[in-house]
């Protein structure tokens, strides 16, 4: 009874969305989970048919399977996306999922490095060997940038704006973003492109990337993870260290050094302000130091 529906809405997903095949088979699993559901609750309605009463049932049930919040929660919002759908494609004129309540979770937040330890960090980098500049240039990017670790290796030579100060970035769902790039980045990518990628004998298909491996082919995601791993323990750092880490601490000292919320929103590429606000991460200090600037009560 549901495939037509299915069928409809991962068709949706692919080409008014432009998700990635991962993400359209996540959202498909999700509803799958539904129809699962429904049968052993001898429920098959159609998707117009469904009730607020019934997915309350059916996230209690994910729930009582053992699924982590974090899991039913994007079970959530995959049941939000498909009903978006249905009303889009006039399959149901209400939508269910409008006061379906999320699970409560508890935001998480990854270890910030600070200004100083990211610079241990890229000292250690032995800038004598080729892939020495190639990291240097790495790391500087990835920094001044915040670019997410996918972003970073399917950099484009042709998304490089270096006489402007700019990069094009292509984020999730194939959405672009122009970023500000800083100058020691700029720096150290001239100095990899012009001196030492030229040397490397480049496959074909891969010439426009611009961090290519000693074969000549773009770098892998889990690279540029062992890379940063190494580094931070050479340089004693005993943190969870992983490309995300230099994503959230570029956002956490722009916020800390005044940026507007909306600019970071925009530098990091989210679709939402609410996923930009977990990067707001401030020490009790630096809210206490602002309070008694701009506070009445505290001046």
């Amino acid at each position: 009874m549901w495939e037509p529906y299915k069928k409809g809405f991962k068709a949706w997903l692919q080409l008014e969305k432009s998700l990635a095949a991962n993400s359209v088979e996540a959202y498909l699993r999700d509803i799958d989970k539904l129809t699962d559901y429904l049968q052993v609750a001898n429920n098959l309605v159609t998707p117009a048919e469904l009730e607020l009463k019934d997915l309350e049932k059916f996230v209690q049930w994910i729930s009582e399977l053992g699924m982590t919040v974090a899991s039913q929660s994007r079970i959530v919002s995959g049941l939000r996306s498909f009903y978006t759908y249905c009303i889009i494609e006039q399959i149901t004129k209400t939508n269910p999922t409008a006061l379906l309540e999320t699970p409560k979770q508890k935001r998480t937040l990854p270890d910030t490095l600070s200004f100083e330890e990211i610079e241990d960090i890229i000292a250690q980098i032995d800038l004598s060997k080729p892939e020495g500049g190639r990291n240097k240039a790495i790391l500087e990017t990835l920094y001044s940038c915040g670019l997410r670790v996918t972003e970073l290796v399917n950099l484009r030579i042709s998304c490089l704006f270096l006489d402007i100060g700019f990069v094009r970035v292509i984020g999730k769902g194939d959405k672009e973003r122009l970023v500000p790039i800083g100058s020691d980045a700029i720096k150290y990518i001239n100095i990899y492109k012009n001196e030492i990628r030229v040397h490397i004998p480049i496959k074909p298909g891969q010439e426009d990337f611009l961090f290519l491996n000693r074969r000549g082919s773009k770098l892998s995601r889990v690279m540029i993870f062992i890379l940063l791993k190494d580094l931070a323990a050479k340089a004693g750092i005993e943190k969870i260290i992983s490309p995300h880490t230099f994503r959230h601490s570029f956002a956490t000292h722009l916020v800390e050094g005044g940026a507007d919320l909306r600019a970071v929103q925009e530098m990091l590429g989210h679709e939402s302000i609410t996923t930009t606000e977990i990067y707001t991460h401030l020490d009790r200090e630096f809210l206490r130091n602002t309070l008694h600037q701009f506070h009445p009560a505290f001046k």
